[in-house]
């Protein structure tokens, strides 16, 4: 069934109307007991999608028009940072504006911008590839760390899978649209991809630096957030990697398979660290976004059981609480890279990597995997804990009831799997897009997935 790209001045004003007065009256709803919820499942899904896609809307930085890397309603920065946009949490936010479009939160002109995709043009570039983050009043680059001020080929990776998804979504579209499509499809094919595998070596290197060249020597090797990176590099029409890149460097010549299971459930493949039970759940989340993983194979994984089991292991942990930290249960679990108590830290399931902290991102981005016990989730964050941690842009990024701590922030690659996966959990809308890409598919046969028809 083909996606209806063009909405009807009815449809928006509709919608439009509709979610001023439901956000309007959304906070008198916040706090009440889940058992006694006055909206809908459906409403709370649309209102949760609607106040996350604002952070990308309302929130976006205003010469850019990208995704700033943080946003603190309580005002409390690191730095004076908020002119700093993040090159994979605006790919992210690409999807998030597409949904937006196609659920009428926002006119398509005012969606997909022409000034992201000009800045994206015109921002620092090394070899086809951005850097992990930009000022967004220059697209100079802001190193991430001393040697890391160059190109960032997995944050590239995530910006990519955004603008093949918003190429895909505007093809067919006004004048307007197809010129910004084509500029997209310019961009992508501008990435060299061959590049990082550092001379032709069997293994995609993550970065490289103008001043540094290759120091940070940090090969990308699987299993973990990263699998996106090495569906789009042999699928590029221009710059291609050859697939035993993926076979030997990724999946270490099957090395990458893991006998290893937790509470009877498979871990499938290696998680690279906490291999008792697996790592983050945003490694579920950050290639899925526009990769289907339904019925998507190959000969190391069925990659929707893998991240089925990896969704359910999590919330078993925490509903188990072995480390009897205060608030978790059955309907209040998630655990993944997120801000955390002292500082940023990479919750996982395990006693060396649960601090205590829950994420929101971590349950809410799981609902097309662990539907009933995402959607419990949901409801408890929003209906029981409300305002202390539902606010401007949805959900915040993190908490502790341990340590009772509920900060107002967000990050980006937090906000970003929210709404993309509860609409792909809703309509399919991003994989579809995604999935469409005849590069994509090109790419999986040359690496030899099969994907099976979804039911």
């Amino acid at each position: 069934m083909k996606i209806k790209l063009l909405i009807t001045g009815l449809i928006i004003i509709m919608a439009a109307s509709a979610f001023l007065v439901f956000n309007k009256n959304s906070s008198s709803f916040a706090g009440k007991k889940a058992d006694s919820a006055p909206i809908s499942d459906d409403s709370l899904l649309t209102l949760v999608e609607y106040n996350t896609f604002r952070y990308f809307s309302d929130g976006a930085e205003p010469v850019s028009g990208m995704a700033r890397e943080r946003i603190h309603l309580d005002g409390n920065y690191p730095e004076n940072d908020q002119n700093v946009v993040t090159t994979g949490g605006s790919g992210f936010g690409l999807m998030a504006l597409v949904v937006g479009i196609n659920r009428g939160f926002t006119g398509r002109d005012e969606g997909i911008k022409r000034h992201i995709v000009d800045f994206l043009r015109k921002a620092d570039r090394f070899h086809g590839a951005w850097p992990h983050w930009l000022y967004g009043e220059t697209g100079r680059v802001k190193p991430f760390g001393q040697k890391d001020n160059g190109a960032d080929i997995v944050e590239t990776a995530y910006m990519a899978q955004g603008l093949l998804s918003a190429r895909q979504y505007l093809r067919n579209g006004s004048e307007q649209e197809q010129k910004i499509a084509a500029d997209i499809d310019t961009l992508w094919r501008q990435i060299e991809w061959s590049f990082f595998t550092r001379g032709g070596q069997k293994v995609i290197y993550w970065h490289w630096s103008p001043s540094y060249g290759w120091e940070m020597n940090m090969p990308v090797t699987g299993y973990n957030e990263c699998l996106i990176l090495y569906i789009l590099a042999p699928s590029s029409p221009t710059y291609p990697v050859d697939p035993d890149v993926y076979h030997s460097g990724w999946a270490g010549n099957g090395k990458i398979v893991s006998k290893n299971e937790a509470y009877g459930i498979p871990l499938i493949l290696k998680f690279n660290y906490a291999e008792e039970y697996g790592g983050p759940l945003f490694w579920a989340h950050y290639s899925y976004l526009g990769l289907d993983p339904r019925g998507l194979s190959d000969k190391y994984a069925d990659y929707w059981k893998l991240n089925v089991d990896q969704a359910t292991i999590n919330h078993k942990w925490c509903s188990l609480n072995p480390e009897k930290y205060k608030g978790y249960s059955d309907k209040r679990w998630g655990l993944t890279a997120s801000y955390s108590v002292n500082g940023y830290a990479a919750h996982a399931p395990g006693p060396k990597n649960d601090l205590g902290v829950i994420s929101p991102t971590a349950a809410v981005s799981s609902l097309p995997y662990t539907p009933a016990e995402s959607m419990a989730a949901i409801k408890d964050f929003y209906f029981n804990l409300g305002p202390r941690l539902f606010g401007k842009y949805g959900f915040y990024d993190a908490f502790s009831e341990q340590s009772n701590w509920f900060p107002q922030r967000y990050l980006a690659i937090d906000q970003g799997p929210e709404i993309v996966m509860i609409e792909n959990y809703r309509t399919g809308l991003i994989w579809k897009l995604f999935m469409s890409c005849p590069e994509v598919q090109t790419g999986l046969k040359r690496l030899g997935f099969s994907i099976k028809d979804k039911k």
